[in-house]
């Protein structure tokens, strides 16, 4: 299956309910979060060691430069979560803290 179906298969599975999910497998990927008082979060670390703060990753997100990162559209506004996989491990709220 080549790029262009997977793209489309993708689709079909998920619809088009506001998520844009660039795949990017081998570029940055969160490995750690920082959170506001009331647990929101609010700036993210990479692989890389580059510190992002929130509208940062959104727009590396957007663009494809974070691998596993999905963007949607809550409350409102645009925002960002793990890609659901099934894992706890490796979802931003259950990322170590830096």
């Amino acid at each position: 299956m080549d790029r262009f179906d997977k793209a489309y298969q993708n689709y079909l599975s998920n619809g088009s309910g506001g998520e844009t999910h660039l795949e990017n497998t081998d570029g940055m990927r969160i490995t750690a979060v920082r959170k506001n008082d009331d647990g929101d979060l609010i700036a993210f670390q990479t692989n890389t060691g580059e510190e992002l703060d929130y509208l940062q990753a959104l727009e590396a997100a957007k663009n494809g430069s974070l691998s596993g990162i999905d963007v949607f559209q809550k409350y409102g506004r645009e925002i960002i979560r793990s890609e659901p996989d099934g894992l706890k491990e490796n979802n931003l709220d259950y990322l170590p803290e830096f």
